[in-house]
Parts: structure tokens; C-alpha cells; sequence
């Protein structure tokens, strides 16, 4: 962890299908059972299981056998920067030209190959927007809590 309880991390650690989950689980909140996630994903059951024990063993959440699964502190701080990734980089897509349904749908398609340097960067020259197109821009950590507090 860095100065700001902030997990180290690229941004680039997951494959999109993983953030998926991720994204799919901060959204729901607290426990989230295997087959709302398979369901929801439109994922095999057991391609999901296979998916949630790799996620926990990775240290991004708790899987409790027929359960469910929730986020761990680090699995959390990683689906809120995906988030803030999406928005941003959803936002940026809308400067040139393309509708909130365009940019989030190309951005779903290459967000996981956007580092969270770039994120921040792409955010810093943006003016840290509060807004983007799917919602409420996290600033809270974000370079801009460095300069700006």
C-alpha cells in the first residue's frame, strides 16, 4: 500500500472478464451469490465458479461456498478505480463525438488496457470532471487529492 492506504496496482492486472466481475460485484453490493453473477454475465455456472475462486485466490474477494462472494478491502479500492476508469475514459469518448451509449460501449471493449497511470493523467487533463455519462466520478483516490486538499 502507498501513502494514501491505496493498493499498488497498474490497472492492467485483470482480463476484461475479470473486471467484469468486479464491477458486476461493487455494484450489487455485500454478498453477491454465484448464480446472480452467472445470470447476470450470462456465464456458465461453472465458468463463474472458476472465475470467483481465481478472483479470491488473487486476493479481490471471499468466496463462501453456497453463499456467495463479497469484496475484500483490496478487492473494493480495485473495483472503484475500474469504475472511475470506465466513467473517465467513457467521458473522454464523448469529446469527440461519440453518444454516452457509443462511448461506453467501445470503452467496455478496451477499458482493461488502460493503465491507472493513464487514467489519472487522462483525468488530470480533463480538469478531474465530477460527472461522466454512466455517473458520479470518484476523485478520493486520484492524484487530484494530492494537489487539491
Amino acid at each position: 500500500m502507498n501513502d494514501q492506504s491505496y493498493p499498488e496496482f497498474t490497472g492492467l492486472e485483470l482480463s476484461p472478464r475479470k473486471v467484469d466481475y468486479l464491477k458486476f460485484i461493487l455494484e450489487k453490493g455485500g454478498t453477491v451469490k454465484t448464480t446472480e453473477i452467472s445470470s447476470a454475465l450470462q456465464v456458465d455456472p461453472s465458468t463463474t465458479s472458476k472465475t470467483l475462486n481465481e478472483l479470491a485466490a488473487a486476493g479481490y474477494l471471499n468466496h463462501a461456498l453456497y453463499r456467495g462472494v463479497h469484496l475484500t478491502e483490496v478487492g473494493k479500492a480495485y473495483a472503484e478505480f475500474l469504475v472511475r476508469r470506465h466513467r473517465i475514459m467513457s467521458l473522454l469518448l464523448t469529446h469527440y463525438g461519440l453518444s454516452s451509449e457509443e462511448a461506453c460501449d467501445e470503452v467496455s471493449r478496451l477499458e482493461s488496457f488502460v493503465s491507472r497511470d493513464a487514467v489519472d493523467k487522462i483525468c488530470k487533463s480533463m480538469g478531474h470532471p465530477m460527472f461522466g455519462v454512466c455517473g458520479v466520478i470518484s476523485h478520493e483516490k486520484c492524484s487530484y487529492e494530492e494537489h487539491h486538499h
